[in-house]
């Protein structure tokens, strides 16, 4: 379970690092896509709409708690790379703590709120009975989400990205089942569409602790680790929630993007819903990248070896950049049989291929800033990540995103741009911090 990730070739690392973490993000993906590529072939664009508009409800909770388990990654990475196997455990100890708490205290809200929040979203008003059903169901199921991702951040800090890319196969390929025995043998629709995703990672939280008790190896847990400590606690707060913030905030700007294509009717709605899911496979390279700098950076700079944190930077930002410029002008070639794959009707095909066309050039810069996120966090200075998005999103993301869909009414090609010009925005920020830490020496 657990691996040194301080020795060896940088760039092999890297890739057998983050080849498990881009299959199981893919995988874990693949719950959205596959629910709304059923309800697609078995139920009205009211209904791809109600997944469309839920799933991204959903997705924005899920990457703050993702966000907020950064924390647990670096800090257990630090601690093994530095040998320090108590550490570790208090920080894993502390880690399940703090989200068992989270989680329950997040359902609750959540339940309160999901009919304004339906509301807030401007969903159609077709698709609004739908969307409720949807959100009430998966909110029901936040504590074994968040219990999947933490028990994933831990992993990952161990220098494992393999376990958890066998657990989330294992809930996908029930959620697949689940889907089409609730969406197409029962006729459930959104509704079934959010009780599949809910038991299928119920599922593989169930093998997961499973497989955790039979393994003796890695760090052993005792009441004493999960009793909070104020040090431990600090940290992963300091580390985790600017990182859970800057998520979020990335999040609400889509979903802003969301509102106001939803005001633009059901098919511009529905367009813009099926790209977001498909920008979301794209981006799995970038969030892989992410992810394995944050571990990999984390756990040399526990062992002293900052070079060779600043290498992986490096490496993982190049292999980002070369995917993102591949797969945007592959997409200009394909953008409206890429969007046929999840709607057969015209009038949800076209805009769709106009709002994929533009916004996919996101993978590219997105590449850029994703990496030096992850290094910042592994470097402790998370805030970083959290100040960049920030701009991001009030100086570029919504304003360029509303303008261009209140001067350009009858195409989406506009909005999509809004997305890449934030991201370059965040990549000119990023780089700038970086020279300053390497200048001031505070890079560690």
């Amino acid at each position: 379970m657990e691996k040194n990730l301080t020795t060896g070739s940088v760039f092999r690392t890297i890739i057998q690092f983050s080849l498990p973490y881009l299959l199981s993000y893919f995988l874990q993906t693949l719950y959205g896509m596959a629910d709304l590529f059923i309800i697609g072939q078995f139920a009205e664009v009211d209904s791809i709409t109600a997944v469309s508009v839920g799933s991204q409800v959903m997705h924005m909770i899920t990457v703050v708690i993702v966000g907020l388990a950064m924390g647990t990654t670096v800090l257990v990475g630090r601690a093994i790379g530095a040998g320090r196997r108590k550490e570790a455990s208090a920080v894993i100890g502390n880690t399940v703590t703090l989200f068992l708490g989270l989680s329950v205290v997040l359902t609750l809200l959540l339940l309160a709120v999901r009919e304004p929040l339906v509301a807030l979203m401007a969903t159609p008003g077709e698709a609004v009975s739908g969307t409720v059903f949807y959100l009430t169901i998966c909110f029901l199921g936040i504590p074994f989400i968040t219990a999947y991702n933490i028990i994933s951040s831990v992993f990952r800090g161990l220098g494992d990205s393999k376990s958890p890319m066998y657990f989330v196969a294992l809930a996908c390929g029930a959620n697949i089942a689940l889907d089409y025995l609730f969406i197409g043998g029962l006729g459930l629709e959104a509704a079934g569409a959010a009780l599949g995703t809910v038991l299928a990672q119920t599922f593989s939280v169930a093998v997961s602790l499973l497989m955790i008790r039979r393994r003796k190896a890695g760090p052993q847990l005792s009441a004493a680790d999960m009793r909070p400590r104020k040090a431990t606690m600090g940290s992963l707060f300091k580390i985790g929630v600017p990182v859970a913030l800057q998520d979020g905030c990335i999040q609400v700007a889509f979903i802003v993007i969301t509102v106001i294509a939803n005001k633009r009717g059901l098919n511009d709605a529905a367009a813009v819903g099926i790209v977001e899911k498909i920008i979301g496979i794209l981006f799995l390279v970038p969030s892989s990248m992410l992810s394995a700098v944050s571990a990999l950076s984390a756990q040399n700079i526990g062992a002293g070896k900052q070079d060779r944190a600043r290498q992986t930077l490096w490496y993982a930002t190049a292999i980002a950049v070369v995917f993102g410029i591949t797969v945007s002008v592959a997409v200009q070639f394909a953008a409206e049989q890429v969007v046929g794959l999840f709607s057969s009707d015209p009038g949800v095909i076209l805009p769709g291929g106009q709002y994929l066309r533009s916004y996919v050039w996101d993978c590219a810069f997105a590449g850029i800033h994703f990496c030096f996120s992850g290094y910042f966090c592994a470097c402790g200075k998370s805030l970083l990540s959290f100040l960049h998005n920030i701009a991001s999103i009030i100086c570029v993301r919504i304003p360029v995103a509303y303008f261009a869909s209140v001067y350009y009414p009858d195409t989406l090609f506009p909005m999509g741009i809004a997305s890449p010009a934030g991201s370059m925005l965040s990549a000119l920020i990023c780089v700038a911090a970086y020279l300053w830490m390497e200048r001031k020496g505070t890079n560690t």
